[in-house]
């Protein structure tokens, strides 16, 4: 679902909203449609799953797995 964090240019509140389709957003505050659409962080959660490590030198998070880097 494309849920998106928007600040109004008008009041300044900062929210998120589920936009479907066409639909245009407003502000909750003050239901202006003047918007800013801002960069959200991606975010993951796998309670039940441990994260995995980090390279063998514990820094670098190679995607190839540990011992793949050259850091020492």
């Amino acid at each position: 679902m494309p849920l998106y964090e928007y600040q109004c240019k008008g009041c300044g509140h900062e929210f998120e909203d589920l936009v479907l389709g066409s639909a245009r957003p407003s502000c909750p505050s003050c239901d202006s449609q003047q918007l800013e659409r801002l960069l959200s962080v991606f975010a993951v959660s796998a309670a039940d799953e441990p994260m995995p490590a980090a390279g063998a030198c514990g820094s670098c998070g190679d995607p190839r797995g540990p011992g793949a880097c050259s850091i020492n």
